[in-house]
């Protein structure tokens, strides 16, 4: 799933991290610890990625980032509200300066004519700058999906610094 381009867009995004000062947190659900995997993949990543969130479950993602059940509940799981809160909650839970969120639907099954196969919304915390949020529909199958969303996390973060 990790292949030569995400390593290489993942080695270019810690080497900015480095030059900035910029500690990394990630809170995933669609992508399944995808974006921190590509992180780590590349030796001595651990100066830059402080940790990573997997919150896959609506609980999930209550217990270990914070996000509001009622926030869940009138917005939806995949929603730029909820990728903001994943975002400040990895923040807040975490020691790294900035974090990226996603949440998102991979399928191939899921979607509906509101919220469709390969939406994903992204959220993006710094201390002390807003919170930003985007959303993206890509496609392709799950495995595309996946790894556009990697991609697009890492062109966020590189946007920020």
């Amino acid at each position: 799933m990790i292949d030569d381009t995400l390593l290489h867009e993942a080695c270019s995004l810690l080497a900015a991290c480095r030059a900035k000062g910029v500690k990394l947190a990630t809170a995933e659900s669609c992508t399944g610890g995808l974006i921190a995997a590509a992180l780590t993949a590349i030796a001595g990543s651990s100066d830059v990625v402080d940790r990573g969130f997997v919150t896959y479950s609506n609980a999930g993602k209550h217990e270990m980032l914070g996000v509001p059940m009622g926030l869940i509940a009138e917005h939806g799981v995949v929603s730029e509200a909820v990728a903001r809160a994943m975002a400040e909650g990895a923040l807040a839970r975490s020691r790294a300066g900035m974090a990226v969120a996603v949440t998102g639907i991979a399928g191939p099954g899921g979607g509906s004519a509101q919220k469709p196969v390969g939406l994903v919304c992204f959220g993006l915390a710094q201390r002390g700058e807003p919170v930003a949020s985007d959303s993206r529909l890509f496609p392709g199958d799950r495995t595309a999906v996946r790894a556009a969303t990697v991609a697009h996390a890492f062109t966020l973060i590189r946007a920020r610094l």
